[in-house]
């Protein structure tokens, strides 16, 4: 595959409070609430040494679960996850009793709120029987997602890999709408689970003192949860044109492949012709989209096999990155402990995703990793985590773990925004440069993935929000995701869907309850940190010309933010980056603007309305 595409990671291994970075069971800490009402310096302290002390344990229970999938291993990860909710629960509730003061001391008093907050993505109720029920459920769900395939009649069975790569090169509309509804059908199944566990969550964040499930999510980003809420709106309005004059474009090409009948040029666009299983990402598409009759510029992933490069090399390419910024090499256990290809004798769950398992320097990544563009990109993307996790782990355990989760996401990202073709020269994968006219191209590229993506990162958790408020029920889940589809992406299901679709589970992170909206605002933040960075080299050429390759100036100062962690709100750990307080997509339209003006004169020269 030709394209640069970002394949979002579960973050749920990698939040210093998620799931990955957990503990098995244990008392609370203090002898009596007595004792710990009177201190709570001494409070937060032992919650943290008990943390970080047990963290491992559910760590290595997940790490084994994704890798050997069986029925006993979901059992070991689901006791594991039970462990570490009653511990964080009880936890997150003493907290809770100490109020927001933290006895005048502010430190304290944002290690308890980040206590209290803990338990995300998975608050359980109190009761010992619900709090095992909601882990076997989100267990099972998860394992179930990765254990999915689509066996077509006389057919071998084919997993979510071998579906990708037919939905990014195929151009037969029945077969992709074949490949496409036999992959949701996998959701199927988790809806009833799915709905018990809204219900259960639910309960769990009440009992902490939030509305429901997505008001406890979002209270994550030191604000309160409704203004969380207006700033994300306020971010997507100001991409949303540049999203508009993108999907126009690519809605008329399509329309001209496969016709009006197939693709209407006032209506969405059926999701099985982007390219991509969920239209997350458009970039594998560029040959129907891109302009006629000039050449894409270059081929990375034929680039990479022509220099013989594995998966190995791959990933040493990604930490050469890094390395060249003045960051030290990754651990030795790192290249021992983790996957980095699909295992011919087990299920796996391929999802890419980083690991610090104890919290320090156990890192690793779990990825089935293929010799393309779209990898290439996910390399940088999975290592930002780990340097990420590194940075921070001198803080208390309460703080290792990114400003908000935006961040965690962004940071490979922004990294990987330096993956120019002046780059590829400097690393040797590229002779020349291409020249400045095949710019368009590039950009055009990168859009199909980068500005693409960006109603999907919103509108999953929209439905979520909504799931959990009530104002979607069961019997509406599907119909109101498609819905939102619509509305935010302008892209409908192909064609009418079962009654009982669960369109929604047949994307990993609803099942595996990871919250999405981190990977809306990592779009925001990866360029306006690249925007940052890039002036702080000293690029003045346009946007998506700088490379920070080998800059160690610029990487000291990346460092200096990354070893914040959560220490600081996370206005204060940007400002310490870009030198600004407030998320800013204008980075975005300045990166693409010269996109932006070609788009424009296309459209002129095309049919369309240009509205979803």
């Amino acid at each position: 595959m030709r394209n640069r595409r970002l394949l979002v990671a579960s973050s749920a291994v990698v939040a210093g409070l998620g799931l990955a970075a957990a503990c098995s069971r244990v008392s609370a800490p203090g002898n009596s609430a007595a004792t710990s009402a009177s201190d709570p310096v001494g409070f937060v302290a032992k919650a943290n040494a008990t943390l970080l002390e047990q963290a491992g344990t559910l760590a290595r229970a997940q790490w084994v679960a994704a890798n050997f999938i069986t029925e006993d291993t979901e059992q070991i990860s689901a006791a594991a996850t039970a462990d570490y909710v009653a511990t964080s629960m009880r936890l997150a509730k003493q907290a809770a009793s100490y109020g927001t003061t933290g006895g005048g001391n502010a430190d304290v008093a944002r290690q308890l709120l980040l206590l209290k907050l803990a338990a995300s993505p998975l608050p359980a109720p109190a009761d010992d029987a619900l709090q095992k029920e909601l882990t076997r459920i989100v267990a099972g769900m998860e394992a179930a997602y990765g254990r999915g395939r689509y066996c077509p009649p006389g057919k071998e069975c084919q997993t979510i890999d071998d579906l990708s790569r037919l939905m990014a090169s195929n151009r037969d509309p029945k077969v992709l709408l074949d490949a496409w509804e036999g992959w949701h059908a996998i959701g199927t199944p988790l809806k009833q689970p799915y709905e018990r566990f809204a219900q259960l969550g639910n309960q769990g964040a009440k009992e902490l003192g939030f509305a429901d499930l997505g008001a406890f999510w979002r209270a994550g980003y030191d604000m309160p949860p409704d203004d969380f809420a207006k700033e994300v709106d306020r971010l997507w309005a100001q991409v949303k044109p540049l999203y508009d004059q993108l999907h126009a474009h690519v809605r008329r090409r399509l329309a001209a492949k496969y016709g009006t009948d197939v693709v209407p040029l006032d209506g969405p666009i059926p999701g099985h012709l982007l390219g991509n299983m969920w239209a997350q990402q458009w970039g594998n598409i560029y040959d129907l989209v891109g302009p006629p009759g000039r050449a894409p510029g270059y081929d990375l992933a034929g680039l990479l096999k022509a220099k013989k490069t594995d998966a190995i090399g791959m990933v040493k390419y990604g930490e050469g990155f890094f390395t060249s910024l003045g960051f030290a090499s990754l651990p030795e256990t790192f290249w021992k402990r983790s996957l980095i290809v699909r295992p011919r004798d087990r299920d796996v769950v391929c999802h890419a995703s980083a690991w610090d398992v104890d919290n320090v320097d156990d890192l690793r990544i779990k990825m089935c990793i293929e010799i393309n563009a779209e990898d290439f990109v996910t390399v940088h993307h999975e290592l930002g985590h780990n340097f990420y996790q590194r940075a921070y782990n001198q803080q208390p355990f309460l703080y290792r773990t990114g400003a908000n989760d935006g961040f965690h996401e962004a940071i490979g990202d922004a990294v990987a925004l330096s993956i120019t073709p002046q780059y590829l020269v400097k690393i040797g994968l590229l002779p020349t440069a291409p020249k400045a006219q095949d710019d368009v191209e590039f950009l055009l590229r990168m859009a199909l993935d980068k500005v693409a993506f960006l109603p999907f990162g919103l509108l999953v958790d929209q439905w979520r929000w909504k799931v959990f408020s009530g104002e979607i029920p069961p019997a509406q889940y599907n119909a109101a995701w498609w819905a939102l589809r619509e509305k935010y992406q302008g892209v409908a299901a192909p064609g009418p869907r079962p009654a009982d679709a669960f369109d929604a589970g047949a994307k990993y992170h609803v099942p595996a309850n990871t919250p999405y909206t981190r990977y809306f605002l990592a779009h925001i933040l990866q360029f306006q940190m690249h925007r940052a960075m890039c002036k702080a080299a000293g690029h003045t050429g346009p946007l998506h010309t700088c490379s920070i390759y080998g800059n160690r100036a610029v990487g000291a100062r990346l460092q200096k933010m990354l070893a914040m962690g959560a220490s600081k709100p996370w206005p204060e750990a940007l400002e310490a980056l870009t030198g600004e307080k407030q998320m800013d997509a204008t980075a975005i339209l300045e990166y693409f603007e010269p996109l932006r003006a070609w788009l424009e004169a296309e459209a002129k020269k095309g049919e369309g309305t240009g509205k979803k």
